[in-house]
């Protein structure tokens, strides 16, 4: 077959494939994206209204911790307890030389050693006061009504000044935080009601937004919600978690 016959059938080849590309239907061109929010449950997770590190601020052997891992406690309660026979010992004596520096005082008021006796009282009073100050921190009472979320020491053993005793939580009201697509805050404000199926327990619970986050994440197109629990459920604790049952109003 000769050249120009080959070269024919080539460029028939090419403008029948051409046609067949424009006579194909153009590929759909997809929507906007949504953001991923919208597309997978939102998840939150039961959390504590307060919670601290209850420490140490002398230096001592714990005598005795008044609640157990678990327990409850009431605002006020003492929770741990430190021997402090020696710091007792140390006021005492701080009281009896305060009284002899007094006592001393009183008799030679009118001599000429008056200013140095003075002093002496001056030193032995300070001295009463920064031991019954140590004596104040002999036990450290509970901040808010709680319970005991984990016990790091026990009873007989001496600790330093700043050492994690317990942590403790308030779960009086317990509280939520997830995430939800920016463009739901045309429609969710404070106090929106909602609810929140819990997976440990299996049941569903009633919730209050509080709070809607300060910003927006560009990236995610999410925003950050706190709300709380609506009542006292005792079987709910913290560090449960579940899905939030919170839907958009119709055209939304």
């Amino acid at each position: 077959m000769s050249a120009p016959v080959l070269r024919l059938l080539a460029a028939a080849g090419l403008l029948v494939s051409q046609l067949a590309l424009a006579a194909a239907p153009a590929a759909p061109v997809p929507a906007p994206g949504r953001p991923a929010l919208d597309r997978q449950d939102i998840r939150a997770q039961l959390a504590p209204r307060r919670y601290t590190t209850i420490a140490a601020e002398i230096g001592a052997k714990i005598s005795r911790i008044s609640v157990v891992e678990g327990g409850a406690f009431r605002a006020g309660q003492v929770l741990v307890s430190f021997d402090c026979s020696l710091q007792q010992a140390q006021l005492q004596k701080a009281k009896a030389v305060l009284g002899a520096a007094e006592r001393t005082y009183g008799a030679n008021k009118r001599l000429d050693e008056l200013r140095s006796v003075g002093k002496v009282e001056l030193e032995a009073s300070a001295e009463v006061a920064g031991n019954n100050v140590l004596l104040s921190k002999c036990a450290v009472a509970a901040p808010f009504a709680g319970r005991v979320a984990e016990q790091k020491v026990r009873e007989q053993q001496y600790v330093q000044p700043g050492q994690a005793l317990l942590e403790i939580l308030d779960d009086s009201v317990l509280e939520l935080e997830f995430l939800v697509p920016s463009r739901w805050l045309a429609w969710v404000k404070p106090g929106h009601a909602f609810q929140v199926r819990i997976d440990e327990t299996g049941k569903t619970y009633p919730a209050r937004v509080q709070r809607i986050g300060a910003r927006v994440d560009p990236v995610s197109q999410s925003v950050k919600l706190s709300a709380m629990i609506a009542g006292r459920f005792p079987e709910l604790i913290a560090g449960m978690s579940g899905r939030v049952e919170l839907a958009p109003p119709a055209g939304q």
